[in-house]
């Protein structure tokens, strides 16, 4: 385990960050955690920031560290004019180019050398201890009617391994001197450890982000085989994406005779299968020009119908939202006998729009998103709720009232319609 993820849960660590970027006011900050925590020893550590600069202190030793960027004396001068003031934190968007690394390591041996190494006390043995535990309930989650999956880290699966057993297995239990014990017999799936580092940037492993499975319903003959395969270089936001086939438990050959679905860029990639010939995809595509396939908050700003066996840059575009906005996403999906299909514009992180077309089993295999002739309507909710659906039941969740019915009728904010 390591100590990233000892930091997501010990209340007794405190986190340090770095300003990675600013946004239009100094109280939108985007940051970024750097390896440097409080060991035991010290009661707190404060942290402060301006858009100049970050300073850290210890209570205990009265101690302050002051870090600064290279160079703000460009943004002083231009308020002393009073000009418009340059972003003096700027130049760390380039958050793996060499001089902000360079940057960023000297910070992490300052903070280090100020607070102490986490590693050596007595808080982070004790809760790397109870991550690596084998005592851990292992969450399972039942793909197809066999089998039920489970990602697993410990000691001797640092990055994790996916692996299944059969619902027998699983609840099985022998009993020795008076108590249960479990009995479990798992299969490795797929084994994160044993893969072949990164190869961009100075990540040195992959961090598991999850898997997504196909799903062509009820009445296939080849339910869930496959799943994408969605991996991080560091444990980033930014991720791969790999096809890999449940039946075999390899990964699908891009360019073998099955030309599997790859990415192989990082990025805040957003993909699912539409059919098994068909994602719907969302990431950098690296257009030409002013416009970018990226919101200004670094997702997908546009998704596109990609078809087995061609190249990502002959997806075609199938929707599409405002630079501005958060994210765009589109998505399909079959509900106990029905296919639904959604267009996502995400324009805050608590507000969004939705599209709706309702499609057929056959349809949805036979036409591609970008021929699909079945128009989308918006779903008249407010832009603060929440849309699933059960069969073809919507479930609207509300933070907000919803009048319906010409005002006659209004469904109070906390209501499940």
């Amino acid at each position: 385990m390591t100590p990233w993820h000892l930091s997501t849960i010990a209340s007794t660590i405190v986190f340090c960050y770095i300003i990675i970027s600013t946004r239009s006011s100094s109280s939108s900050l985007f940051l970024r955690p750097v390896t440097a925590f409080a060991p035991s020893n010290k009661k707190l550590l404060l942290l402060s920031s301006s858009r100049k600069e970050l300073s850290f202190s210890s209570h205990r030793q009265h101690q302050q560290l002051t870090m600064s960027p290279p160079s703000t004396t460009t943004a002083a001068a231009a308020a002393a004019a009073g000009g418009a003031v340059e972003d003096p934190h700027l130049w760390l968007e380039e958050v793996l180019g060499s001089k902000q690394l360079e940057w960023v390591n000297k910070v992490n041996t300052q903070c280090l050398k100020t607070i102490g190494d986490p590693t050596t006390t007595q808080t982070y043995t004790r809760i790397k201890s109870i991550l690596d535990s084998q005592d851990k309930i292992p969450h399972a989650y039942r793909i197809n009617d066999n089998y039920y999956y489970n990602f697993w880290q410990d000691e001797h699966h640092v990055q994790g391994i996916w692996r299944k057993t059969t619902l027998e297995s699983f609840k099985g239990t022998t009993t020795t001197d008076g108590k249960k014990q479990p009995t479990t017999e798992w299969t490795t799936v797929l084994d994160i450890d044993k893969l072949d580092p990164p190869t961009t940037g100075t990540a040195k492993t992959w961090v598991w982000h999850g898997s997504i499975l196909l799903d062509e319903g009820p009445n296939s003959n080849n339910k869930c085989d496959r799943a994408l395969i969605k991996l991080s270089p560091g444990g980033s936001d930014a991720d791969i994406c790999r096809e890999f086939c449940l039946t075999t438990e390899t990964f699908v050959d891009p360019n073998g005779p099955e030309q599997g679905f790859e990415i192989t860029t990082p990025a805040k990639t957003r993909i699912s299968y539409r059919s098994r010939n068909e994602c719907l995809v969302g990431t950098d595509f690296h257009l030409d020009g002013s416009s970018s396939s990226l919101t200004d908050s670094g997702y997908p700003r546009i998704v596109k119908s990609w078809k087995r066996g061609t190249p990502l840059s002959e997806a075609v575009t199938v929707f599409e939202v405002q630079q501005s906005d958060i994210a765009a996403n589109m998505y399909s999906y079959h509900d106990r006998g029905y296919v639904h299909e959604f267009q996502l514009r995400s324009i805050t992180f608590y507000t969004s729009q939705y599209f709706y077309r309702a499609l057929t089993a056959e349809g949805i295999t036979s036409v591609t998103a970008d021929e699909e002739t079945v128009p989308f309507r918006e779903v008249p909710i407010p832009e603060d709720a929440e849309l699933g659906t059960f069969a073809n039941t919507a479930l609207v969740t509300l933070r907000s009232d919803l009048t319906v019915d010409d005002g006659k009728k209004t469904f109070k904010a906390g209501s499940l319609v």
